[in-house]
């Protein structure tokens, strides 16, 4: 079985596997991204659980057949069984389509657009803990309504008992999720098309 991870979730086939070799650098950083984020050096701000709780959550608010999110599905089920199956709950229900938010910028306001905001209910607070719970809301604006992120969500985080290298380590995660799941949903595509052939 192949080491990388985008291949193990694309089902890397010989026609796609030369096709990511035309990329070296950018085939071996996003499986350096994925090393240093789930195997880090430490745990120390954001532990194993919450990051597999978080990538399961960031991923699965693309429906519950997409490959990545099913990935981190089963790691979240496999090292966190009590919490991981009321997280991929919450991402069931706030699945939607995006993005959306109102723009800040003068001359942008006729590109505003609204939609759904997540904000876990008490009963999940009380089941995740303040801190999981305020990272899975964060995650949805992410993911979902970027463009309406400030200082005031990230006091959130700090309020929950995040640290700042700890909302910092959450951001390089969701980041770096959105750049893998397109990564595999366009892969997926071109193997469907045969255009790797």
């Amino acid at each position: 079985m192949t080491h990388d991870i985008v291949d193990r979730i694309v089902g890397v086939t010989p026609a796609l596997d030369e096709l990511r070799r035309r990329r070296p650098v950018t085939k071996e950083q996003l499986q350096a991204s994925f090393d240093a984020l789930f195997a880090p050096v430490s745990v120390e701000h954001a532990s194993q659980a919450e990051r597999e709780l978080v990538a399961a959550f960031a991923t699965r608010l693309a429906g519950d057949t997409d490959p990545t999110g099913t990935f981190y599905a089963d790691r979240a089920l496999a090292v966190d069984p009590d919490r991981a199956p009321i997280v991929l709950a919450e991402a069931a229900s706030a699945a939607t389509g995006g993005p959306f938010g109102s723009y800040a910028e003068a001359g942008l306001q006729s590109e505003n657009t609204d939609g759904e905001r997540y904000t876990p209910s008490a009963a999940v607070v009380e089941s995740l803990g303040e801190r999981l719970a305020a990272a899975l809301a964060h995650t949805h604006l992410l993911v979902l309504r970027p463009r309406e992120a400030s200082g005031d969500d990230i006091q959130r985080l700090l309020d929950a008992g995040w640290t700042a290298d700890g909302v910092v380590t959450l951001s390089q995660l969701v980041s770096f999720l959105a750049f893998q799941q397109r990564v595999v949903t366009g892969l997926r595509a071109l193997s469907r098309a045969g255009a790797a052939a």
